[in-house]
């Protein structure tokens, strides 16, 4: 998919709590600064956000849950508990499957052609949108 990814060395059975999506604490404009918005470059960063107040920068800091890459078919879920970010797992894992949740990647902006190649996805699904944008409602 891209980057190293993760992978299990071992079955990991649905429903564990895999780890701690980690990084320094930043507030949306601090994450804005940081890593800013280059019109008609691919989009990458380690940043999810918590809420509209708190975003996680795993390039600071983080953990080996930064290399978990995005699928349109997920076998992990990331939850948000009390201001932190869990990754947990949503179905058996057998081992030297690569884990992947779906990044849901909010834009604002209308899902252009244009924006969908900001933010693509190759994780090859056969549900795959293209895109780790998530879905317009």
């Amino acid at each position: 998919m891209q980057g190293l990814g993760a992978f299990a060395t071992e079955h990991i059975p649905s429903g564990t709590r895999l780890i701690e999506y980690a990084g320094a604490r930043l507030t949306p404009d601090e994450a804005d600064a940081n890593y800013p918005e280059v019109a008609g470059e691919r989009h990458h960063t380690f940043l999810f956000a918590i809420d509209d107040d708190i975003v996680i920068d795993a390039a600071v800091n983080g953990n080996e849950a930064r290399f978990i890459n995005h699928s349109c078919d997920p076998n992990c879920d990331a939850v948000i508990e009390d201001a932190r970010i869990w990754i947990d797992t949503i179905r058996d894992i057998e081992p030297g499957e690569e884990l992947a949740y779906d990044y849901a990647y909010e834009l604002t902006e209308r899902h252009t052609p244009a924006a969908k190649k900001r933010f693509p996805c190759s994780c090859g699904a056969r549900s795959c949108r293209g895109t780790i944008l998530a879905k317009k409602r």
